[in-house]
């Protein structure tokens, strides 16, 4: 897979692919991520890509030409249009089924905004899909953005030793993570449930599953509700 990233700030994101499983995953060429500075394709000696907004909004809004230019060098380079998401406030809320769905993907493109965010006419003219990481308001796209594409690489095959290290997480399935529990035995008075301890796969997939029931219960309500109307529980 390859996803290509427009950014006003390519050199803080740029880390993140060097460190941990996504370092891993380009390594061994399961995901591929690129950078793109808007700034490269704005028009004018100065390199402006942004400017005070019409009908006297607070803050200034990227200009559609450069962020438009950034993309059609991309589809050059690609050979076709990838599917461009824009990471905005105002977009559907990312969850894991979103996720799974990208990750079929050949080709993505994320575009990252800024202050004020971007002229409305680039997004009807070029991005296919907002999506939003949560009901509230960053500076900039650009966490948004790893966030998408760490949820995304982790699923790919082979990143992960095996597929149970994400098919028992939280969200794949529509309930949240059972609690888990490593050495010591007993720690601060507080021991491990004898359950998991007693070598009965099938007595300990039940336990799992009714914990995982009982701290989406707790936590996320509505994700039951989701689950009770699906009939799936």
């Amino acid at each position: 897979m390859q996803v290509d990233i427009m950014t006003l700030f390519p050199e803080m994101l740029i880390k993140i692919t060097q460190t941990s499983i996504m370092k891993r995953a380009i390594e061994k060429k399961i995901i591929k991520v690129n950078f793109h500075q808007i700034r490269d394709f704005a028009l004018d000696k100065h390199k402006t890509v942004d400017d005070t907004t019409y009908g006297h909004g607070k803050g200034m809004l990227l200009k559609a030409e450069p962020i438009f230019l950034c993309f059609e060098d991309i589809c050059k380079k690609i050979g076709k249009k990838p599917k461009l998401v824009y990471m905005s406030p105002r977009g559907t809320l990312l969850d894991q089924k979103k996720v799974k769905e990208l990750k079929n993907l050949e080709n993505l493109a994320i575009l990252c905004g800024h202050y004020e965010g971007v002229d409305e006419r680039v997004i009807e003219k070029i991005v296919d899909e907002e999506i939003s990481i949560g009901d509230y308001v960053l500076t900039g796209g650009e966490l948004p953005a790893m966030i998408l594409v760490d949820a995304i690489c982790r699923l790919l095959p082979g990143t992960l030793s095996a597929e149970e290290c994400f098919t028992e997480e939280s969200h794949y399935n529509g309930l949240l993570e059972y609690p888990q529990y490593t050495k010591p035995e007993i720690w601060q008075g507080k021991a491990v449930p004898k359950v998991l301890l007693s070598g009965n796969h099938k007595e300990i997939k039940k336990w799992q599953y009714k914990q995982s029931i009982l701290k989406t219960f707790e936590n996320r309500p509505d994700l039951i509700l989701k689950k009770l109307k699906n009939k799936e529980i």
